[in-house]
């Protein structure tokens, strides 16, 4: 977790939707099991990412990890990431300090979703958003064919703890799905976490009742071998399955990261799908 991540097991693909071309790694090739959309977090597709994304290939899944900002596989100095971070704040796609607005990449993740069932088959697909990315997997449960979604320490707004970054008629539209679908959503924060904020979990439980399973592990669960980026400019646990997850038996994040994956294998298995390939 030191050292950049080439992705050599990953296909680096170029897909275009909606007349937008974004860069997405692909693992495992449609007969490994239906599809898992992995999204990244700031400052972008770290080998911290990626090895979550190995975890969810090798549950049985064919991960779709897209390329969002930053530089693929690499671990940014404190200051590269910095500027990713200033960059992805007046980028056109995103709405980083907007409450009650849905970032416009979430309608190109959505056709990901679509296209990801087409190519993997199965009931359906899942996906996790992180840190900025967090709130997006519930924004692309617009899309039928999403079935799972997880939000891990989901950030946006950055400026409004009790904000949520969707517009309010598509925050309608998905309660009324997870309702008639009996779906739930996973999400999971630190207790102490600045960006993720208790105000943030409550704000989802208001709008989606029951459907809504948050999970808060406390501080003392955090890796604190942290790269230089978080150790700069995130100061608080904040990275549940990936740059703050102990990679030890028993660990609260450990278990997360399972509840995660067995989650996955809940709403995605099937008898179409084989899991054990």
């Amino acid at each position: 977790m030191k050292e950049d991540d080439a992705l050599e097991d990953f296909t680096r693909r170029e897909i275009t939707l909606n007349g937008i071309s974004k860069i997405v790694y692909v693992s495992g090739n449609g007969a490994s099991g239906p599809a898992v959309i992995v999204m990244p977090e700031l400052p972008g597709i770290s080998p911290h990412v990626a090895r979550f994304s190995r975890w969810v290939r090798d549950a049985g899944f064919t991960v779709y990890m897209p390329s969002l900002f930053g530089r693929d596989g690499a671990i940014p100095s404190a200051e590269e990431g910095a500027a990713i971070f200033q960059k992805v704040c007046v980028s056109a796609e995103f709405r980083a300090f907007a409450a009650n607005q849905s970032s416009p990449v979430t309608q190109w993740l959505r056709a990901l979703a679509r296209l990801a069932h087409q190519e993997c088959g199965g009931p359906g697909v899942g996906a996790i958003g992180m840190c900025l990315t967090g709130n997006f997997a519930l924004s692309m449960m617009l899309e039928p064919a999403m079935l799972a979604a997880v939000l891990s320490q989901p950030s946006l707004p950055f400026n409004d703890p009790a904000g949520l970054e969707i517009a309010p008629e598509e925050l309608a539209a998905v309660r009324e799905r997870l309702e008639r679908e009996d779906l739930t959503v996973l999400a999971y924060r630190f207790e102490g976490d600045k960006f993720c904020r208790a105000q943030r979990f409550e704000a989802y439980s208001q709008a989606l009742g029951d459907r809504f399973k948050g999970r808060v592990l406390p501080d003392n669960a955090a890796n604190s071998d942290v790269p230089a980026f978080f150790a700069q400019h995130v100061t608080t646990p904040h990275s549940v399955v990936t740059v703050h997850l102990i990679d030890e038996a028993g660990q609260p994040t450990v278990a997360a990261r399972d509840e995660i994956l067995s989650f996955f294998v809940q709403r995605l298995a099937s008898e179409t799908c084989d899991l054990n390939h």
